[in-house]
């Protein structure tokens, strides 16, 4: 534990505590995000430092070329200013024209990618406060109040509609915007691709315009999608304080994307939940799911209120002097999206993933209702394939244990074999060296596993200083190249092995690379392993002038 951490925000809790209150109702968990911080970095540290360290041995002047540096920026997330620093200690430069050119590519990329242009908005009628009623209803008598059109530089284009009145729930607060139709007088049907609000407006996308634009228009949702999306709303709003329960207080909500057939749901917590822990959250959903608790909505309360009776509110997120609150139980927040009217309507729920993404932020994946059902089945039937698998098996739990270990006992002894068998080659080879110089060069095949002819490299090295070996095998039906140098070869003739395998690798229809003493290829052309090593020979003697 970094000591500066906790001072740094004990520190903050005592000269901004009273202005900013969460600093001490989430002191512990804002330690363990600055240390996550900390240590994040340091992983990207070191990644970053392998990583140059490889660019620099490879390079061909005393300036580093900016389009690797940019690289290794944009990848690895490497401080540009961090590889100045390193490179003006080992007393090289760095092309800066070339980085910020890089730089500016990538960003021309990207705004291409996206480049869009929206038309004016033509005005069909007026109307002041469109309607929106998709709490209520899932089908609404509409008329077009106005409509835009959308060019897009690489896809087809699309169209914006406003209604005065639609049941179209638009993507807000997690929730993926409504679809639908529009069906006009003559029965004719614009499909309704997405809703999502943008000023105040719901705005419905189409790829195409109604054929009568004065018409009066059904506006009708996907009836099936919306039931499904609402189910894993409310699942998250269940999780979340089961999450709280399990966890504890500091558990926030930091972000969420509800699906009609997933739910994702990232929050505040500092470590991976134990299988435990997951157990006990699925648990107390489930359980709440089953006491069939009813949907308390109330779409106009007052803020005081509504922070008087526990409704969550999120962090940063601002609203209005009243606000709408779903209850299920114990269960109150602020949300403006759509609900099961019972929590026996999810049916049952699922995790299927918890991971990390970012520093002190977890996110889980789960899913509710037909999802869950379909995954139970895909679970039984891979069960049931298993267990054909292992005919008379009692128990196939057991009869995969028992598998595992006997693959486990099995992989020891072909290592063990494997090793012997190298040690017999070693002084095969050593007999095979042939004279290139003052060094000793050698190209073979040799049926060893991958782990085997580095540890067979490296014991020829240990015996010789003046090796240059390149061995080549077969695996799983790719081939492999190896190549090492001994470390004498590399300061005194400027041989590289990874420059040479990666030169190598394209007689394998692959590629390659390493460090300069040591380098592997792989690749899928096996019937390119003679050529690779032929052309090894050539290679060598040319960097040897």
């Amino acid at each position: 534990d970094n000591p500066f951490i906790f001072e740094l925000v004990d520190q903050l809790s005592q000269t901004m505590g009273g202005a900013f209150p969460e600093i001490d109702a989430q002191g512990k968990l804002i330690k363990n995000v600055i240390r996550e911080e900390e240590v994040s970095f340091l992983k990207t540290l070191e990644q970053g430092l392998a990583r140059l360290e490889a660019i620099v041995s490879q390079r061909k002047s005393d300036t580093i070329d900016g389009e690797k540096a940019f690289e290794l920026y944009d990848t690895f997330g490497f401080p540009i200013d961090l590889t100045a620093l390193i490179l003006e200690e080992k007393g090289l430069a760095l092309d800066e024209a070339g980085f910020l050119e890089a730089m500016d590519k990538q960003k021309k990329r990207s705004k291409s990618a996206s480049e869009v242009r929206k038309e004016d908005w033509v005005i069909l009628k007026d109307a002041t406060d469109p309607e929106f009623t998709g709490y209520d209803n899932l089908q609404e008598k509409s008329q077009l109040i106005k409509y835009r059109k959308i060019v897009f530089k690489n896809k087809e284009d699309q169209f914006q509609l406003v209604l005065d009145r639609t049941p179209f729930y638009p993507e807000g607060g997690g929730q993926v915007g409504d679809t639908g139709y529009l069906e006009g007088e003559d029965g004719g049907r614009t499909e309704i691709i997405d809703t999502r609000k943008e000023n105040d407006e719901i705005i419905h996308f189409t790829n195409s315009l109604p054929d009568n634009l004065d018409a009066e228009f059904t506006a009708v949702v996907d009836a099936d999608k919306r039931r499904k999306t609402m189910r894993n709303h409310s699942a998250t709003h269940l999780l979340h304080q089961a999450l709280r329960t399990v966890l504890g207080d500091h558990v926030e909500q930091k972000g969420s994307a509800v699906q009609p057939n997933y739910l994702r749901f990232d929050f505040s917590h500092f470590s991976r939940l134990t299988p435990q822990e997951i157990k006990a959250v699925e648990d107390f959903v489930n359980a709440r799911i089953a006491e069939q608790i009813p949907l308390t909505e109330n779409r106009s309360t007052p803020m005081s209120q509504a922070k008087a009776e526990g409704a969550i509110a999120l962090f940063g997120e601002k609203y209005g002097d009243t606000v709408r609150t779903i209850r299920f139980g114990d269960s109150i927040e602020l949300c403006g999206g759509t609900h099961v009217a019972n929590t026996a309507d999810i049916w049952y729920f699922k995790i299927v993933s918890e991971s990390a993404i970012a520093a002190g932020v977890r996110r889980i994946e789960a899913i509710t209702a037909e999802a869950v059902r379909d995954h139970m089945l895909e679970n039984e039937a891979a069960l049931q394939e298993i267990n054909s698998l292992f005919k008379g098996a009692k128990d196939p739990v057991d009869a995969v244990k028992s598998l595992l270990e006997e693959n486990t006992r099995l992989q020891k002894e072909l290592d063990r074999l494997q090793k012997d068998k190298a040690k017999d080659l070693k002084s095969e080879l050593k007999e095979e060296l042939s004279p290139m110089g003052d060094l000793q060069f050698l190209a073979k095949k040799v049926a060893l596993s991958p782990g085997a002819i580095k540890d067979l490299s490296f014991e020829l090295g240990s015996e010789l200083q003046n090796l240059v070996l390149f061995l080549a095998t077969e695996n799983n039906n790719k081939a492999l190249l190896t190549c090492y140098i001994s470390k004498p070869l590399v300061a005194d003739k400027g041989l590289h092995a990874g420059n040479l395998v990666k030169e190598l690798g394209s007689f394998i229809n692959g590629g390659g690379g390493g460090q300069p003493f040591y380098a592997t290829a792989g690749g899928s052309n096996t019937s390119g392993i003679p050529d690779a090593l032929a052309q090894a020979e050539i290679l060598v003697k040319k960097a040897l002038g």
